[in-house]
Parts: C-alpha cells; structure tokens; sequence
C-alpha cells in the first residue's frame, strides 16, 4: 500500500503518518506516534473517513505496531482533521483521549446543540457583517427544511484533560503542554523535553527534576531514543499542530458559539502564542501539516511580520468604511474572491472580522456609530 511507504521515522520513538483529509487542498493530516514504557501514543488522529482510517491503520502497522495497542490519544485542537477518526480509535483500543478543557467545550457543545440553532446563529452573525442576500439564502433554506447537518457531531468527548504547562503523564516520555490559543481556543502544542535523537540536547528541565526514567527496561528503552548524534541547535522538540506552520498561515477567525457572548480577541491570542513557542526554541517542530523543520523562531518572526503587514493593509482598506463582508471581498487570498468557494467564504469573513477586533482593541479602528449592517473604519 502506498500510504505505508510514506511513513516518517523521525528517530527517537517518534514517527509520522500522512492521514488523507478527503477533497481538502490540505492533503493530509500528519498523525504522530510517540512510542511510551505503556504503549504507543497518538498525537491527533485525522479525519472521520473510511480512507483515513485504512491509512491511519496501515500506517501504525508499518511504524511495527497497530491500533489496538495504542494507549491514549493526545489531541492538539478539534478540528475534524485531528480529532476525527478519535471515537473510533478509542473503541478499537479502549485507549484514552485527551484534550485542553476550551476545546472540550467545543466538542461537548457541539454534540448537544440543534443544527438548526447554529445555522440561525451563523446567518445572524454573516447578516450582521453585511453578506448579501443571495450568500443568506441557501443557510434560510437548509434550515427551513429541518435536514440541516453539522460536522463534528460525531466527535468523541475527551476522557483526560490537557493541562497547560504540565508534563502529561506518559510512560517514559518527558512530554508538556503549551497552550497556544488562537486558531481554536483550546489548542495546544506539545513539547518532547528530551534529546533530539540529531542533537543530543534537550529542554531545560526544572530545577531538582530527574530527566532520567527509572531502571530497568523501561530506562533501557529510553535510553534508546535518547541516543544523541551530531549536535544541532535547540531544545527539545515540538508537535505544534496547526499553530506553527512551516509555510502556509492558520486560519484565525472569531470563536464562534451562540451560547457565550464573551468578546475573544483570537488574532491577539495567536500573536502572543507565538511568542511564547518562540521562547521554547525547539531543535526541530513536527506539525500537523505539510512536512517538519527547523528553526522556530525565525518562523515565529516571519508570521508576526505577515500579520504586522495585514492589519496595516487592513486599516488602509478602512480609510473608507467598510462592513466585514466587503473587507474580506477586498482582502488577498490564495484565489480571487469570485472563485472562494460557499463555505470558504464564510471563514474568509471570520478571519476579516478577526482582525478588525485586533485593530479595535489597538485603538486602530472602531465600528461606525449607528451602522446596519456594522460598518468599521480606521481612527
């Protein structure tokens, strides 16, 4: 099969599985394995498809282990392509499946609410930010034929809690979260305080903490993994999700939920997540997408630069007011605004709005008194 084949041995009980994300320009989800004293763990799982799950199950036989020995699931944030195939993995394995609690809220809330209510919610929000008619429309239809469906449904509600900061509790393993809010307000990165096996350094431990496992067989395996080669500059390692990239930006748009009025600045959450990966100063990430890298920071600086230069593209834009809808119409995206697919564009607006309560929160722009649908304009 040729998804075996393509199976990354990262070195060090770590390795990687491209998991197809069915017609997504994405391609895959890169599932990671991380070998523990108690059983392979997976970091994220990929997509709720028949497809997915074939290669997910082909692939942790070509990594010499299968999918009813995995122990636990770590899941770095909810969306479908990471914590999609999660349910079925917990029954094929009775493994345990762990998540950061705002996240978990999301799935919870998710499961619990009518269809019917978020697509009232969402055509409320896109009629506040100025959509046209014809974009409303087809929301108003689905929901008046009462077969409106929801994506993500079916999604396992997590077991454990992913605490921020703490090291989790594997086998073995020196691993820690990070929460890293801003493309959802769970995600988290997780960090291998161990040595890269290319490197022979690791993170700095806490002070009076022991980096070594305890004797015996389970401290032979670890030794193992732990082997250092040539040296390389860095800490650790980090399995960033989509937080950090090595190419392409995550999408950041408002925290959507019809039951919460509370005001998030998700683009000033992300901003300040990336400073604190930065400061971590890994030896090498190991995303969810596209392929792992190095050098950390550098990335770190380039996103800051990307948004530094959006918001200030933004607020030129806002010199004539503008409502959210025809601020993403006028935005760059990776296509032209008449080829953005239907629901593509619904999270183009999202991203819009983001940023624009960035600019407001910065005393940048702020919403034109009186204006229906809100229109905002630069100060």
């Amino acid at each position: 099969m040729a998804q075996v084949t393509r199976v990354t041995d990262h070195g060090g009980g770590v390795w990687s599985i491209p998991v197809p994300i069915p017609d997504n320009p994405l391609g895959h989800t890169l599932v990671h394995l991380l070998d523990t004293d108690r059983g392979p763990v997976l970091i994220d799982t990929g997509w709720d498809d028949p497809t997915a799950w074939d290669t997910l199950t082909a692939g942790l036989a070509a990594c010499g282990t299968s999918v009813s020995d995995v122990h636990g699931v770590l899941i770095t944030h909810h969306h479908p392509d990471h914590h999609g195939l999660s349910a079925q993995v917990r029954e094929a394995s009775g493994a345990w499946i762990a998540m950061h609690a705002a996240d978990a809220q999301v799935v919870r809330r998710t499961r619990e609410t009518d269809p019917a209510s978020w697509l009232e919610y969402l055509e409320e929000k896109l009629t506040a930010a100025g959509a046209p008619e014809e974009h409303l429309a087809p929301l108003r239809a689905t929901r008046a034929s009462g077969r409106a469906g929801l994506p993500g449904r079916r999604a396992a509600l997590p077991d454990r809690e992913i605490v921020p900061g703490e090291l989790l509790d594997l086998a073995g393993r020196r691993l820690r979260a990070i929460w890293t809010p801003g493309h959802t307000p769970g995600h988290v990165c997780l960090h291998l305080e161990e040595a890269h096996p290319a490197t022979g350094k690791g993170a700095h431990p806490a002070a009076g903490e022991d980096t070594h496992p305890a004797a015996g067989e389970g401290a032979d395996r670890a030794a193992g993994r732990r082997m250092p080669g040539p040296r390389m500059p860095g800490h650790g390692r980090l399995f960033s999700g989509d937080h950090l990239l090595p190419e392409i930006t995550p999408h950041i748009g408002l925290y959507e939920d019809p039951d919460d009025a509370t005001v998030t600045d998700p683009l000033g959450d992300y901003l300040d997540s990336l400073e604190r990966v930065a400061a971590l100063a890994p030896a090498e990430v190991l995303p969810a997408h596209q392929y792992a890298f190095t050098d950390a920071p550098a990335r770190v600086r380039a996103l800051l630069r990307h948004h530094e230069e959006r918001l200030a593209g933004l607020l030129a834009l806002l010199a004539t007011p503008l409502t959210p809808w025809r601020l993403a119409e006028a935005m760059e995206w990776n296509r032209p605004w008449e080829l953005i697919p239907y629901g593509s564009r619904n999270i183009a607006v999202s991203e819009a709005e983001a940023h624009v309560r960035r600019l407001v929160k910065l005393g940048r722009a702020e919403a034109v008194p009186g204006s229906d649908p809100v229109m905002y304009q630069a100060i």
